[in-house]
């Protein structure tokens, strides 16, 4: 049998090369200001993949997915035992694109620090009067390049996005940088909307894309994931306060709580949050994990 080593691990993320495709495993660490905690949480990998796996299932309509499949009986030996099966994705190769497509539906976290000091987020300005956790009049897309793990993502107007790619792709920036900012609202009003219907509201959230060999646009990484997302329960939702969340939230709170922690967090942290990933799979999917 022939043994595969991972070719990139990322905080929360391990890839391997297969020849024809890519291995993503997700794994029970958990990042937060983007340090790796020292605690595992339990089917938290499962979790993420499941979700992603519902995600590209349902917005296919949109653009195609670099998903192939997530049962290992479809990938090599190596891969077909406890360690992987339930949270790895065999993915198609792309070429990735340097943007981290953020959109957020509604204003929190630093983009409501910034509105704070001066009316803006990431160099929009909004309307006067906002209260913290409220939904703005449109979904804005506020794109960041993507950093190495210990750097912090570095926001970048629309336009830094279309020199950015137009120095990968001489000719080309300009359409790009307009699909990902296309793609990223179109996928975020779909998938909004539909989790608005069963309970959950997505306040914000990120996507990635990479081209395929002909140079088309295809959504890849993970997809709308607690650890990617801002997801806050529908039910006693009220604008003027912070949100409780089904998210990596929970765990940021009690850091910042908590700054001598040497971010080793308390079991009953751990499982609070695991519940909290299983209640927002369950919702969004209708199915049980």
């Amino acid at each position: 049998m022939r043994e595969y080593k991972p070719v990139k691990e990322g905080k929360v993320r391990e890839i391997y090369d297969i020849g024809d495709s890519l291995i993503m495993t997700a794994t029970d660490r958990i990042s937060a200001f983007d340090v790796i905690l020292k605690n595992k949480v339990t089917d938290k990998s499962a979790i993420l993949t499941r979700m992603s796996k519902f995600w590209f299932d349902f917005t296919k309509d949109i653009l195609p997915n670099h998903m192939i499949s997530t049962d290992v009986a479809d990938m090599p030996e190596f891969f077909r035992n406890e360690r992987f099966d339930g949270n790895s994705m065999k993915c198609q190769k792309l070429n990735m694109l340097p943007v981290e497509c953020i959109v957020r539906g509604y204003i929190t976290g630093s983009g409501w620090a910034s509105y704070q000091k001066n009316g803006t987020v990431c160099g929009i300005r909004l309307p006067e009067g906002l209260k913290e956790s409220e939904k703005l009049p449109e979904p804005i897309y506020t794109p960041s390049t993507k950093a190495e793990i210990g750097d912090h993502d570095e926001n970048v107007s629309y336009e830094q996005t279309v020199e950015l790619l137009e120095k990968q792709f001489p000719g080309r920036g300009e359409e790009y940088a307009s699909k990902l900012r296309d793609y990223t609202l179109a996928l975020y009003k779909k998938c909004a909307e539909y989790a608005y219907s069963r309970g959950i509201i997505i306040a914000d959230t990120k996507f990635e894309f990479g081209l395929d060999e002909e140079g088309n646009v295809i959504l890849a990484d993970e997809m709308l994931t607690p650890d990617s997302s801002r997801f806050w329960p529908l039910e006693g939702y009220e604008p003027g306060k912070s949100q409780p969340s089904y998210d990596k939230q929970f765990v940021r709170d009690w850091l910042k709580a908590n700054p001598d922690s040497d971010y080793l967090l308390p079991d009953e942290v751990i499982e609070k949050t695991v519940e909290k990933y299983k209640e927002a799979f369950e919702l969004l999917t209708g199915s049980k994990f």
